[in-house]
């Protein structure tokens, strides 16, 4: 696999005291480096670098009290506040879950990571940041006012690792898998998909048909999904916020899926971005880069699943939505109404 070596550290600490306002993802692509690699130039100057592996970066987590998770995907962020707890280890997968940090993760894409400190205009800032091979983010835990900022000294020192030099070696970074069909096999996947019983076996169904899940969608036609216009991804949302109901956003890169599981109250579009402000929760989604949309079902023990789900153009998930169908709280008749009621893809002719 292809490394490339970090610009200058000296050179990057120079870039961000010049423009301390450029949020680090837009920093890196202004200097044409991964964001691992702007991180790590900060070693010794505030940023130090940690064990990557979620079973000493949960734990720590969890001593911090009340902080913001954050995962993202290139056109969409999601930010939730909570206490980290409840960890299951996994060597393929592992998971934390509470009443608001829901999380599945996938240690073999935790491979850097460091501890943060930057001063700011709003005072000294924390987090803890962890990152891919090909240097991009995969989950960052950021303190709050509120957070346990006494345990911080002892948990930077437990994590910290031998290395630390302030330049980062990266791998190349994996082209996203585009969608994956075999029209051969349409019949064999409609005829299977009506067998499915738990959400989590389609992902096994394309895997034996040798699709993936965009591929699938593509060719399984109704009832299983529609495709709906890119403009349903923004329609969604303000339906779900004028509805009331409670919703399960899901947003995920290769190392961690992030769950919200609740209302939305309130949406604020700003440029191409539509915003999920709420207390506790926000999202921040880029419009423009949502290529496609699907109103899925599939058939579970506890009755269909429906989602409604934006790609982008290269074919990467920006973000999963489903009904909450939990005991005492089950919105699901609503949000189904919701789906059906979404515009579906007219064609335009050329």
């Amino acid at each position: 696999m292809t490394q490339h070596s970090a610009a200058n550290p000296s050179d990057i600490r120079t870039f961000l005291a010049e423009n301390p306002k450029l949020r680090a993802r837009d920093a890196a692509d202004a200097q044409g480096i991964t964001e691992a690699q702007l991180v790590a130039a900060g070693i010794g100057h505030g940023t130090t670098r940690i064990a990557a592996h979620p079973d000493r970066i949960i734990p720590a987590a969890e001593a911090l009290g009340e902080v913001m998770a954050l995962t993202r995907v290139d056109a969409c962020v999601h930010e939730k506040v909570g206490e980290y707890g409840n960890y299951h280890r996994g060597d393929h997968a592992a998971m934390t879950l509470t009443e608001n940090v829901d999380l599945r993760i996938f240690p073999s894409h935790w491979v850097h990571a460091f501890a943060v400190e930057t001063e700011t205009a709003q005072g000294l800032r924390r987090s803890l940041q962890i990152f891919d091979a090909a240097g991009d983010a995969v989950h960052k835990i950021h303190l709050r006012e509120g957070s346990h900022h006494a345990a911080w000294p002892a948990i930077v020192a437990d994590l910290a690792v031998a290395d630390q030099s302030d330049s980062q070696v990266v791998a190349a970074r994996a082209p996203v898998e585009g969608p994956k069909s075999r029209a051969d096999k349409a019949d064999i996947l409609r005829t299977e998909w009506a067998k499915l019983t738990d959400t989590h076996q389609f992902l096994r169904l394309c895997a034996k048909l040798k699709m993936n899940r965009l591929g699938a969608y593509r060719i399984a036609g109704a009832p299983w999904v529609r495709q709906l216009a890119p403009k349903a991804a923004d329609t969604m949302l303000q339906a779900v916020r004028d509805a009331g109901i409670e919703v399960m956003v899901f947003v995920g890169n290769r190392g961690c899926i992030q769950i919200h599981t609740g209302k939305i109250h309130s949406l604020k579009p700003m440029g191409p971005w539509q915003n999920v402000m709420d207390p506790g929760f926000n999202l921040h989604l880029r419009l423009d880069k949502v290529a496609e949309v699907w109103a899925v079902h599939k058939p579970t023990q506890r009755g269909p699943a429906v989602s409604v789900e934006a790609f982008d153009a290269e074919g990467g998930m920006i973000f999963q939505v489903f009904g909450v169908g939990k005991e005492g709280r089950d919105s699901r008749a609503e949000w189904g109404q919701i789906v059906d009621c979404l515009s579906t893809l007219v064609e335009v002719p050329a």
